[in-house]
């Protein structure tokens, strides 16, 4: 089993920055696909940026494609997501997740662990 802690949230103007950080417990962290989605008030939960388990392969959703990168580092058991130029539709909760497949999944349901969130607020 994982669990995931997300961290790095907070208020941001728009056009700003922020990276959100989600800490992963377990040896085999490694071996897992894993994937930011968030969830805005309101609004269903979506796809943000996904990552394999060995960080050779990435997918974003394309809202966030040229603004958002997703990366890893294994050996510290952590992923993270660096967000530029943000705008007010970023705000929302942010999740981490991660899917047992290894894969860069853009698909909710393909993650086997969440986390908790983070909150991300965009100021116009």
């Amino acid at each position: 089993q994982v669990q995931l802690v997300e961290s790095g949230g907070g208020l941001v103007q728009t056009g700003g920055s922020l990276r959100l950080s989600c800490a992963a417990s377990g040896r085999t962290f490694s071996s897992y696909g894993m994937g930011w989605f968030r969830q805005a008030p309101g609004k269903e939960r979506e796809s943000v940026a996904a990552i394999s388990w060995t960080g050779g392969r990435t997918s974003y959703a394309d809202s966030v494609k040229g603004r958002f990168t997703i990366s890893r580092d294994n050996a510290k058991n952590t992923v993270y997501l660096q967000m530029n130029s943000l705008k007010p539709e970023d705000t929302a909760v942010y999740y981490c997740a991660a899917n047992k497949f290894g894969s860069a999944y853009l698909t909710v349901d393909r993650y086997d662990y969440w986390g908790q969130g983070t909150e991300v607020t965009v100021s116009s």
